[in-house]
């Protein structure tokens, strides 16, 4: 018996990519007005890692909006001396050195080590501020103070670091490196680990205001901070940086700043020659130490859930944004994939599957890497937004091509000849006839996509986009709270994606009617 060919035009996927392409172009138009209003002023651009970095770029505890922490206040009195306007730009401690390196800034000040290692990939500027690596341990655990009793042990520290070489050349210990600080000292708060080697201003902050550890032991050699600009590069303005940080250590401000974090230290006096006692006290100190021993209680644990809000519905509403662009563009190129591969010519056949073959076969954080900071090589240069995007969607293009493949498959053969009996091309046959129906049946797998891509893009946080994920991450990070902040992240992510899947089911049932037997 001869198939009806079934016309079954997708009018709710034409209406939800309308609307998507309209959200694109707001946020394009916005970007693009931000860009102009920045190029008019030219600000001077430094990054850090606020998102954990205690006590050196930091949210603060009482207004996450506000950023402090040394070198903050460092950079703050720097843009003064120097007489210029600063601005700050955030990105992920692994993106800091290839975003320098790309133009998205021109400095960095993050507790970069000025090690040999690290000065042949970056210039640095004089040093401005010198400490040591320092031991922490719990009060009730291994009582280890030298270099020599962590032998045996289990040491954490933080990765790419002095400390973490020094830690390598003892193979006796057992090392745990980490990239948040906050997860090292949970590790040994928690007993996985017995001991952590760090900076000494990291382990004042987190060491000496948790009850259940302490630092012990002597200094232990010698950490030097410089400012990073990229190699061979803005050699004006490390000129012009070399000479404010020589001021500042002159008039005093410089000793100012450290005093207030309390965090001078006999190596500081010995490099700026300044012995001199300044009537400072470390108030900024004292107030982080007050926010943290004051935010005990549900009460008080409420009140600051009910004040990340604001924050988490933006972080939400640019992950939402992010990946409706990227399914749409998933969507679009994955049809285009799955058609060349059936139905066109052995050359464009061959450059769809392999293109399938090599995404699928690649972690997709490498592709959004490569995307952001590894075309610009090539003059392709994108902004965060639009590469997060396309590497999420070209990404996802690659599933959903082999999706729409079996989907098309799934049609039966008839519905082509009958449409092509109707007179019909073989382009319109596949317009109205099959693809409408191979939509019907991948549907289920595309909503299960999307939710599986609003989880992913959560890597777009190493391209600077501050999304659900890097929000929870500098929140917990901040408070020592990963429970309640991730309860409320995981919160939004399922109500990011519920909405969805009851809209694909009346998508899918509205596709499907034809079909359906009346009653």
């Amino acid at each position: 018996m001869k198939q009806n060919a079934q016309y079954c035009p997708p009018r709710f996927w034409g209406l939800f990519l309308r609307c998507v392409c309209m959200l694109l172009a707001v946020s394009w138009l916005g970007a693009g007005a931000h860009v102009a209003h920045a190029q008019e002023e030219k600000p001077i651009r430094w990054a850090a890692d606020a998102s954990s970095d205690v006590p050196y770029t930091f949210h603060d505890l009482k207004d996450q909006d506000k950023l402090t922490g040394f070198e903050y206040d460092l950079m703050q009195e720097l843009g003064k001396h120097m007489g210029a306007s600063l601005q700050f730009v955030q990105n992920d401690w692994d993106g800091l050195i290839p975003g320098l390196q790309r133009g998205l800034y021109e400095m960095v000040i993050c507790g970069i080590e000025m090690t040999d290692e690290h000065a042949e990939g970056i210039d640095f500027s004089d040093p401005y501020y010198i400490t040591s690596e320092r031991i922490v341990v719990r009060r009730n655990g291994p009582q280890l103070k030298t270099l020599a009793d962590l032998n045996g042990h289990a040491i954490g520290t933080i990765k790419d670091t002095q400390a973490e070489r020094i830690l390598t050349e003892n193979a006796k210990v057992q090392l745990r490196t980490y990239d948040e600080e906050t997860d090292a000292f949970m590790d040994l708060a928690n007993g996985r680990t017995d001991a952590i080697l760090i900076d000494g201003p990291i382990a004042k902050y987190y060491g000496d205001t948790n009850p259940a550890l302490q630092v012990v032991g002597e200094p232990i050699g010698r950490v030097e901070y410089g400012i990073a600009f990229a190699k061979g590069q803005n050699a004006a303005l490390r000129t012009k940086v070399n000479a404010a940080l020589a001021t500042m250590q002159h008039d005093g401000t410089l000793h100012r700043v450290l005093l207030r974090w309390d965090l001078w230290t006999p190596e500081m006096a010995q490099l700026t020659n300044d012995h001199t006692t300044l009537n400072v006290t470390p108030a900024a100190w004292n107030a982080y130490v007050a926010e943290l021993e004051g935010k005990g209680g549900w009460r008080i644990k409420l009140e600051r859930y009910i004040g990340f809000l604001p924050q988490l519905a933006k972080a939400a509403w640019l992950t939402l944004l992010v990946s409706l662009c990227a399914m749409v563009l998933a969507v679009g190129a994955g049809l285009a994939l799955a058609l060349l591969r059936l139905y066109g010519p052995t050359p464009l056949r061959w450059a769809a599957t392999t293109y399938v073959e090599v995404v699928r076969g690649t972690p997709l954080l490498i592709q959004v890497l490569f995307i952001f900071y590894g075309l610009p090589e090539f003059c392709i240069s994108l902004t965060p937004f639009l590469a997060g995007v396309v590497s999420l969607g070209m990404n996802y293009a690659a599933y959903e091509a082999e999706n729409y493949r079996a989907g098309l498959q799934s049609v039966a053969h008839g519905q082509m000849e009958a449409a092509l009996a109707l007179n019909m091309t073989h382009a319109q046959a596949l317009r109205y006839v099959v693809v409408p129906q191979a939509f019907r049946l991948v549907m289920p797998v595309m909503t299960n996509d999307f939710i599986s891509l609003l989880k992913d893009s959560s890597l777009v946080s190493v391209i600077t986009l501050t999304e659900l994920t890097q929000t929870y991450i500098r929140l917990s990070s901040s408070y020592f709270d990963y429970f309640g902040t991730g309860l409320m992240v995981g919160a939004a992510y399922l109500l990011l994606g519920l909405p969805f899947v009851r809209l694909a089911r009346m998508a899918e049932k509205k596709l499907a009617q034809p079909h359906m037997r009346r009653r």
